[in-house]
């Protein structure tokens, strides 16, 4: 099965930078959309960004102007770029892919990190 790796959560002050990154594992044959999705206490899982192969970013109107989203397709991995954070990111972090897994068997496929969690304090 797909495997999703994530990295960079962390600790960081009101106002600072973190950048995620998240890499799926090589027995894929495409990746369509990668990206990160954010579980914040008191709502539901919500969308933070995603960005399809081609490109095309989807962003959560509460992050447009300080998130950044890009994804380096030969290595399977997506990066967030996340700036001016406020205590209202605070959350776990997902790491989300979907797409055709299998370079033989070829499969599609939904995968999710195990959570990274990232706590913004004043």
């Amino acid at each position: 099965q797909v495997q999703l790796v994530e990295s960079g959560g962390g600790l960081v002050q009101a106002g600072g930078s973190l950048m995620l990154s998240c890499a799926a594992s090589e027995r894929i044959y495409i990746v369509e959309n990668m990206g990160w999705y954010r579980q914040v206490p008191g709502k539901q899982r919500e969308l933070v960004a995603t960005v399809t192969i081609g490109g095309r970013t989807d962003y959560g109107e509460s992050v447009k102007a300080r998130f950044t989203i890009s994804r380096n397709n030969a290595k399977n991995t997506v990066y967030l770029q996340m700036s001016s954070l406020k205590s209202e990111d605070t959350g776990i972090y997902y790491c989300y892919a979907d797409g055709v897994a299998g370079i033989v068997g070829r499969q599609p496929f939904t995968a999710w990190g195990q959570g990274t969690q990232v706590t913004v304090f004043a």
